[in-house]
């Protein structure tokens, strides 16, 4: 009786193990399959990155540094674009982030927020247009990422309450050089009125979901890590970083933060609108 009784405690204890490992496994198959799409998805800003460091390391001949980077990020895109990597419909909105980050790059230069040391034909006020690409970039993900994840609202504001929000946000880029900054008030918006928002996306057939204020954070801490990587090698340099490089200050993070939820909003709101048109319009591209 008792033999029988220890035999069925290990024939437990083996299943619980066994149960445990399959999860461990499938968790870990997960996350492999999510980093694999983060990775194609992040093609457009490892290509700048790399391109920064390469070209830091190992000067090119004919042209400065600034115009070689312009140089890529034009090549890069074309080939995205032609090998259907992108849908116009993305190089679109791209192109539209360029411009937004271009403008704020052409302000926040001109206030002495950063700088652009090294010399360039490519350069307008003092800011390489190269510098447009990285806004760019941002955009490339959040499309890229959409698509490959299958990303889906749910409880998405509505536009009269996103628009004005995702506005606000950029102004206040502009505007708190000349008045008080209103960061904290508009994040607290944010999380008024994206409190009931989440956004689901699928990884190998299986659909999780998350909230989009947590989403937010994620990536503005990740793109807080980028910007070190970035200033490390020589993309621009803040007011203390002109001895040596340092630490950009964890503050940023708050910054980039407002930034992700505008680039977002952006993209959302396209996303939504563009659903709403008849399906002939829309392009697919080439998986």
């Amino acid at each position: 009786m008792e033999k029988n009784k220890m035999y069925e405690n290990q024939s437990t204890m083996t299943l619980k193990k066994s149960t445990w490992e399959i999860k461990v496994l499938r968790a870990v198959k997960q996350l492999i399959y999510f980093g694999w799409g983060q990775a194609l998805s992040c093609l457009f800003p490892v290509v700048i990155f790399a391109s920064l460091a390469l070209t830091q390391i190992f000067p090119l001949p004919f042209l400065p540094r600034y115009d070689w980077l312009l140089v890529i990020c034009l090549l890069m895109q074309i080939v995205m674009v032609r090998a259907g990597l992108e849908t116009k419909d993305e190089l679109k909105v791209i192109t539209l982030f360029h411009i937004i980050g271009l403008a704020l790059e052409l302000f926040k230069v001109h206030m002495g927020s950063w700088a652009y040391p090294d010399e360039g034909y490519s350069k307008i006020f003092g800011v390489p247009l190269y510098s447009g690409f990285m806004y760019a970039s941002v955009a490339s993900y959040l499309c890229q990422a959409w698509r490959r994840l299958k990303v889906n609202l749910v409880d998405w504001p509505p536009f009269l309450a996103v628009v004005p929000l995702a506005a606000a946000i950029y102004l206040n880029f502009f505007m708190h050089h000349y008045w008080i900054d209103i960061r904290w008030i508009l994040s607290g918006l944010v999380i008024i009125v994206f409190w009931r928002a989440w956004v689901t996306y699928e990884v190998n057939q299986v659909r999780y979901r998350m909230p989009l204020a947590l989403s937010f954070v994620l990536i503005g801490f990740f793109i807080w890590i980028a910007e070190n990587i970035a200033t490390f090698f020589g993309a621009w340099e803040y007011p203390n970083q002109a001895e040596a490089w340092s630490l950009v200050h964890l503050g940023k993070v708050s910054s980039w933060l407002l930034l992700v939820i505008v680039s977002f909003l952006i993209v959302a709101t396209l996303k939504l609108y563009k659903e709403k048109l008849p399906q002939k319009s829309i392009d697919e591209p080439k998986q």
